[in-house]
């Protein structure tokens, strides 16, 4: 018996996603993004407390709901909790786009936004970010007059590290009139700006936050859709009704509480972000300004040499020299003594190299 399974045509034209190798827990993982550091003792200590019970039950919103709203300064309509920050991206889709519509990126930027859409079937339009790695704002203005559903815009942007403004966002919305624009927070903690405060007065503006980055919860999956209500209400439409989970719901309540963990993490990766772009200066490796917590560096034709010595140690970075060029690498901030340890084989490597 012969069986023909009826796949979109969509799934057939790309390649399946490959997620990060396994075996990174024992390395030095600076090829993430993540919260080196880990998360806070008091996330721990909440959930040793969940009972059998709890962990029976389907998970309850309303609380939680409440508590996070208040956290980010917004109503509970405003917020819409996500099984992580990829899912909060794919909820844009399921609402606005449909097969053979477009969207608009920028790239280099986080791969989600191509991804789900060649998975929809959507049109995608890329511009590029400038050889300084500046934001191509005009032609952005230009491209929103073709009405895109939905323009997707990380802030600060993954990998560049480049951060939007006040006013370029301002043009942006005036010139969204018929496009859903989609602000990607996850590392706006790093950055001192967040476009949640526009949201009551451009209902076409969603902000997307993560709980992976500076909460250290990446392990559990907890993201959020922040948008005025009426607008908000249209992605719930495309919900499920249990989309996360109690373990992250319990998480995401302990890490608030404890808000200095996350305050200190923050200014540690600060200071971590300016000395290392210093160091990497005087090795005369070109560092681009950056508002998350990474740097994207340039070490130019020798450098995919220098990664793969560099892994050979248990040492990971994320190597973009395909879609940037040769020896382009992404460089998670880590703690002070995995920024020296990296610094430190890096000098050895390097003196090698050139």
């Amino acid at each position: 018996m012969k069986v023909h399974l009826p796949v979109r045509k969509a799934i057939l034209n790309r390649r399946t996603y490959e997620a990060p190798a396994e075996g990174r827990s024992t390395k030095l993982r600076l090829d993430f993004n993540e919260n080196t550091s880990g998360c806070s003792q008091a996330v721990r200590r909440a959930l040793a407390k969940l009972t059998t019970k709890q962990l029976a039950m389907y998970p309850e919103y309303q609380l939680p709901t409440r508590r996070i709203a208040n956290y980010f300064g917004v109503r509970p309509k405003e917020l819409l909790l996500t099984n992580g920050g990829d899912d909060a991206l794919r909820v844009f889709f399921d609402t606005f786009v449909e097969a053979g519509s477009r969207i608009l990126i920028c790239e280099p930027t986080f791969p989600m936004y191509r991804y789900y859409a060649e998975i929809y079937g959507a049109r995608i339009s890329a511009l590029r970010y400038g050889g300084k790695m500046e934001f191509p704002l005009d032609s952005i203005i230009a491209a929103l007059r073709k009405k895109p559903r939905v323009l997707f815009i990380a802030n600060p942007n993954n990998p560049t590290g480049t951060l939007l403004q006040e006013e370029e966002l301002r043009r942006i919305l005036k010139a969204a009139t018929h496009t859903a624009v989609v602000m990607d927070e996850a590392y706006a903690e790093f950055s001192g700006f967040s476009a949640i405060p526009w949201i009551r007065q451009n209902p076409q503006l969603f902000v997307a936050r993560t709980f992976s980055k500076v909460a250290g919860l990446a392990a559990l999956r907890l993201g959020a859709v922040i948008a005025c209500e009426e607008s908000l209400a249209l992605v719930r439409r495309a919900m499920p009704p249990f989309p996360v989970n109690l373990a992250a719901l319990v998480a995401m309540e302990a890490a608030i509480s404890d808000r200095a963990t996350m305050q200190t993490y923050v200014q540690t990766v600060k200071k971590q972000r300016a000395w290392f772009a210093a160091e990497l200066q005087r090795l005369n490796v070109k560092a681009y300004v950056s508002a998350g917590n990474f740097l994207l560096a340039n070490f130019g034709p020798n450098g995919p040499a220098l990664f793969q010595k560099l892994e050979k140690q248990g040492i990971l970075l994320r190597d973009r020299s395909k879609d940037i060029g040769p020896g382009f690498v992404r460089i998670t901030i880590g703690t002070p003594s995995e920024m020296r340890r990296l610094l430190k084989a890096i000098r050895k490597e390097w003196n090698a190299l050139v």
